[in-house]
């Protein structure tokens, strides 16, 4: 068993390695923050995430099958939730309440 002040010692390096592995993008980042481009993506990127988020859920859906109305619909339902109310977790959990629905009760295989 390894002495007390090794035992010290490792648990003091592991903590600063973790509280600066933590503060180094704070730090890396904070000079971005003025940026022109940063700005822009910030304002751009969530809705181009959704977008292929959603394009690699839909990108296997079989159209020409019945078991694909069932997310198509909940994308529906998503999307309709989100431009009446702007609330993201109001739209998020209204669709997947819908598809859960749906593949449990009508379309079940």
């Amino acid at each position: 068993m390894p002495d007390t002040t090794y035992a010290i010692a490792t648990v003091l390096v592991a903590a600063a390695v973790t509280w600066a592995l933590r503060a180094l993008p704070f730090a890396a980042l904070a000079p971005l923050r003025a940026s022109s481009t940063v700005q822009y993506l910030s304002t751009r990127m969530p809705a181009g995430i959704m977008i292929i988020l959603v394009v690699y859920c839909l990108h296997d859906l079989p159209v020409t099958e019945v078991r694909a109305v069932a997310p198509l619909v909940a994308l529906a339902v998503t999307v309709g939730l989100h431009l009446w109310r702007r609330n993201a977790l109001l739209s998020i959990l209204g669709g997947t309440t819908v598809h859960v629905l749906l593949t449990s009760t009508v379309f079940t295989a």
